[in-house]
């Protein structure tokens, strides 16, 4: 998957945890700030790799895989950006521009790696 799949993906997740569930292409647009017809071919491609579906309603609701997949690239993104605050010392909203690039390029051992990393950095500085 492309990265701007991936991207849809988190933002999806994201606008449902802060709309009930409620996510529809317009919400897309505004939040990416793309125009319609980008989001709608995105939101096509997807569908058409099982990531998502759009209910008769409009709303547009993820599948099983298309969870995973935000899931799995949002922790990225979570992690990524503590770890960077943390270790390089930069601004958060630095460390939040590099995570979404690094994110989707990263490899699961060096992630696991790094993860565990900073899992034991904060549990020494809150002892």
């Amino acid at each position: 998957m492309l990265e701007s799949g991936e991207n849809y993906l988190e933002t999806i997740l994201i606008l449902n945890e802060k709309n009930n569930g409620k996510v529809k292409s317009i919400d897309l647009a505004k939040e990416l700030n793309f125009s319609k017809p980008s989001v709608s071919r995105a939101v096509s491609i997807l569908k058409n790799e099982g990531y998502l579906r759009v209910e008769s309603s409009g709303y547009l609701v993820l599948t099983e895989a298309g969870m995973a997949r935000a899931k799995m690239i949002y922790e990225r993104h979570i992690v990524l950006t503590r770890l960077f605050s943390k270790i390089a010392n930069v601004t958060p909203e630095i460390a939040e521009k590099d995570a979404c690039r690094i994110e989707h390029v990263i490899s699961n051992e060096t992630f696991y790696g790094l993860k565990t990393f900073l899992s034991k950095l904060e549990e020494n500085e809150s002892k």
